[in-house]
């Protein structure tokens, strides 16, 4: 499934601006940023529950939000992209 998570945590302090980071990487293990707080992930259904299990154990509940948004599998036509665009295409091999 494709989905797209975004967030915003609270950085008022540096426990905020730890679990800013903590987010971030979480995200980055599953999926590609494609804004500041905001990622692309294609997973499956018991890796989408793994990070969010992931991400609800790091966030400040009080303080954060998160929001997971299921795109489905025709992902691609429901995505308009405008302006610069420097991600690469999720369903491509990607060689190293």
């Amino acid at each position: 499934m494709f989905i797209l998570i975004t967030y915003d945590i609270n950085t008022t302090t540096n426990e905020g601006r730890k679990r800013l980071g903590a987010v971030a990487k979480i995200c980055q293990n599953y999926g590609q940023r494609v804004q500041n707080s905001v990622f692309e992930c294609k997973v499956d259904e018991g890796q989408f529950r793994l990070l969010k299990h992931r991400l609800e154990k790091t966030i400040d509940h009080k303080k954060d939000s998160l929001r997971f948004y299921r795109l489905g599998k025709n992902y691609e036509r429901t995505v308009e992209k405008m302006g610069r665009n420097d991600t690469y295409n999720i369903e491509d091999p990607l060689i190293l």
